[in-house]
């Protein structure tokens, strides 16, 4: 599904937390239609990565490009789903989505806000739940809202914060699988950071693993197999899920003593 164009490009980044470097000359690209995982331990900067990219933080030393184009001036082309979906308790499904699309484009009626809304809500399985208020959805219902409400503005890149680690394994499971059918339909590029060895198999056509701070890319992995994927029968699956546990015991085992501070600024 991938095109071996990069959309988006980070070059020799250097980012600091005060006295701690939590970056130094990390490189990667993505390529678009691509849905890249980051995988790495606890508090390697995974998440940073995103903030990079989103322009809520600033670069040191190095380059971002969001399709050729400094990370501030590419804002209209990203949209987040974070750990927590992050809904109005006061607004229904329906209106949590639109409210993307106020805040982002103010020259749309509310017509076609809602038509747009309705879409993706169908599109993520919640056509009958549009009207519910958060608090009468369940924990995985309303990070499809937020999934909805990302993909309703439109954005070339959908960045992801460890979107499913609050959910009970079951509905992570189902999510997963609903998230591949969702990227196939859009065509969308994701970004997807985890601390999941299994999510990234199971998701990603591409696995970057981070290192212990200051971080770099330790490992790039990529995967041809077919969706969905069977990790426990599939013996080149296994092989990688067992390779990627050994290099994050080698990373615990050689891991620095974290500053809590930076520790918390960076996962």
């Amino acid at each position: 599904m991938a095109s071996d164009a990069p959309i988006l490009e980070l070059r020799d980044i250097t980012v600091k937390f005060g006295d701690e470097t939590v970056y130094r000359d990390m490189s990667f690209s993505v390529r678009e239609g691509e849905f890249l995982c980051i995988l790495g331990p606890s508090g390697c900067g995974k998440s940073t990565s995103l903030r990079l990219i989103g322009d809520l933080l600033d670069v040191q030393e190095g380059t971002v490009l969001v399709e050729g184009l400094p990370p501030r001036e590419a804002w209209h082309k990203l949209a987040y789903v974070f750990q927590s979906p992050r809904l109005a308790p006061w607004r229904t499904a329906l209106a949590n989505v639109t409210l993307g699309m106020e805040l982002r484009f103010d020259r749309t009626g509310k017509a076609e806000r809602e038509a747009t809304a309705k879409r993706y809500l169908s599109l993520v399985g919640l056509a009958a739940d549009m009207h519910k208020y958060p608090g009468m959805l369940s924990g995985g219902e309303r990070q499809r809202v937020s999934i909805a409400r990302a993909l309703a503005v439109n954005p070339d890149i959908i960045l992801m914060d460890e979107p499913f680690s609050a959910l009970d394994l079951n509905t992570r499971r189902r999510l997963r699988s609903e998230l591949i059918s969702i990227w196939r339909e859009t065509g969308k590029t994701i970004v997807f950071v985890t601390h999941d060895i299994d999510e990234a198999l199971t998701l990603a056509d591409r696995i970057l693993l981070l290192s212990n701070k200051p971080t770099r890319v330790l490992e790039v992995m990529s995967l041809d197999e077919e969706r969905p994927r069977a990790l426990d029968t599939a013996p080149t699956l296994r092989a990688r899920r067992d390779q990627l546990v050994a290099m994050f015991e080698e990373l615990e085992r050689n891991a620095p003593e974290e500053n809590t501070q930076g520790k918390e600024l960076a996962s």
